[in-house]
């Protein structure tokens, strides 16, 4: 979709590709910004992985997300309400907190995770955000590696709440999350925060690659601040400690892309 501006009745078109399966297969994203430089930069930036859609204000999106929910008995067309939504803080009418908070009180739309859009340096609202119920939030200016690096992980978050059980097995390696304990052969490892969290990912994931920018935005997030090679020296060190307790599983290197748990 190319046209900036979206009402409700302009999804009838899209019900009807829905429900024949068309880009069934790519996640739906809703970005709810007013600045037509940015819009443009979310539907070409977003188009090959994701089917994005904008909007200017509260009133056409509400108008697009109750067209969808009112279709809610067709369980084909209520899968494609938007998997996630980018929302800008400053826009015209309601604000973004405001629109957050009319989604997070809505049952229909309350699941949807939303990435909060916020000038740099506004601490204050990307905090304030986060507390109303927001999944993440990106500052402006920012690239489009970030942009879809944060959603994917944004999305995949989702997915593994949905679906994650309690206990992962992959060879020998056991991860209890109720426990936030992970062990090989029994033994549990020590270690760090940042540790636990790239070999968990890597675990539940095994034998899929992670992408860089995916394990960074997963396990760093918004707290990362550095060079890249931190996360090699984190791999290293968990190989080492891998190999110490005969460890049967490995992190493999999948150069110029990322790593994968074999």
């Amino acid at each position: 979709m190319t046209a900036r501006n979206y009402h409700a009745l302009q999804f009838a078109g899209q019900f009807m590709d829905y429900e024949l399966g068309v880009n069934a297969m790519k996640p739906v994203i809703f970005a709810v910004e007013d600045d037509p430089s940015l819009q443009e930069l979310y539907l070409y930036s977003l188009e090959h992985e994701f089917e994005c859609s904008c909007f200017d204000n509260s009133d056409t999106l509400f108008e697009a997300l109750d067209a969808l929910s009112v279709l809610d008995k067709n369980p084909k067309i209520a899968k494609n309400l938007p998997d996630l939504i980018l929302l800008d803080v400053m826009l015209p009418g309601d604000n973004g907190f405001s629109i957050l908070s009319r989604l997070k009180s809505d049952r229909r739309y309350n699941d949807i995770p939303v990435i909060m859009v916020s000038a740099k340096g506004e601490e204050i609202s990307k905090v304030k955000g986060l507390n109303m119920g927001a999944s993440d939030y990106i500052a402006k200016p920012f690239g489009v590696l970030e942009l879809v690096a944060r959603i994917k992980a944004n999305l995949r978050k989702t997915v593994q709440s949905k679906n994650s059980a309690e206990i992962i097995k992959y060879k020998n390696i056991t991860v209890d999350r109720s426990k936030h304990k992970i062990s090989v052969n029994g033994v549990r490892l020590n270690l760090t925060l940042k540790e636990h969290k790239l070999l968990l990912l890597l675990s539940e994931n095994a034998e899929k690659v992670q992408e860089r920018e995916i394990i960074f935005a997963e396990v760093w997030g918004n707290d990362f601040v550095g060079e890249t090679r931190t996360l090699d020296i984190h791999v290293k060190e968990l190989r080492r400690k891998l190999a110490e307790v005969n460890c049967k599983a490995s992190i493999q290197t999948i150069r110029g892309v990322g790593y994968m748990m074999i």
